[in-house]
């Protein structure tokens, strides 16, 4: 189940997690984010127990937003031991550029 990210968990869950943390930030008016969005949540059985994917609404949460410097949406923070791994951003990211991320930090 995806992992609904606000000010008060982000950090936790990021950065205590035992496994490597998938963030999707996303808006609702943001249509590369909500095209990407069913991808994504297969990613969450096709990797469960190898990847934590949790979501962060960036209309609701725009102090995180800031703290993280998210300018665009979508974008795809990856964390591994409590520090960020790899990040994508922009409305040309697809499912494979999301997979090929997971996968170097899974397999790394």
């Amino acid at each position: 189940m995806t992992i609904e990210l606000n000010r008060d968990n982000y950090e936790s869950e990021t950065s205590q997690s035992e496994i490597p943390v998938l963030v999707d930030l996303w808006g609702p008016q943001c249509q590369p984010c909500l095209a990407l969005m069913p991808a994504v949540e297969k990613m969450e059985d096709d990797y469960k127990g190898k990847i934590k994917i949790c979501k962060l609404d960036v209309t609701k949460n725009r102090m995180t937003c800031v703290r993280l410097k998210v300018m665009s949406v979508p974008t795809f923070i990856i964390y591994n031991n409590g520090t960020e791994q790899d990040r994508l951003t922009g409305q040309d990211i697809t499912e494979n550029d999301i997979r090929s991320a997971i996968e170097n930090v899974v397999k790394g």
